[in-house]
């Protein structure tokens, strides 16, 4: 598994797009995404704090409740043109740790809330094989 760094959300094409690039490398991983996963996201990238609990916050507040904790995610394979990904938990009352399967788009939102490490796969990256320089070319501005 590669470490991962969110770098960014773009719209690209009036999509919103998530930008992984490699801790140690200069590999990316571009994802398109729904806009309110790209807002959700973007929020925790510039420490905005909502009023109310989105749905991520949510999420990680009923984990907390329940004593799980998220490890890590994986974005893991690209399947008919659509990235899948796994949320690592652990329980403080259970051996072992569980894997969900999730959008990349939840699990990085929900990485981020956790700070848990966010991973891919080598494979995949090598896979995707697209430089950061390339694909930001004649981008618009990141939206965080």
């Amino acid at each position: 598994m590669i470490r991962m760094t969110v770098d960014g959300v773009m719209v690209e094409g009036n999509r919103p797009v998530v930008l992984l690039k490699e801790d140690s490398g200069d590999r990316v991983l571009p994802i398109v995404i729904g806009p309110a996963e790209a807002m959700a996201i973007s929020m925790e990238l510039r420490g905005e704090k909502p009023p109310r609990p989105l749905t991520h916050d949510l999420m990680c507040n009923i984990l907390e409740m329940l004593g799980v904790t998220v490890k890590h995610i994986v974005v893991t394979e690209l399947v008919q043109d659509t990235y899948h990904a796994q949320i690592v938990l652990s329980a403080d009352h259970a051996n072992g740790q569980r894997e969900v399967d999730a959008r990349p788009s939840d699990a990085i939102a929900l990485a981020l809330r956790t700070d848990s490490p966010i991973f891919a796969t080598n494979e995949l990256l090598d896979r995707v094989r697209q430089q950061r320089d390339t694909f930001i070319v004649d981008s618009p501005p990141t939206v965080h």
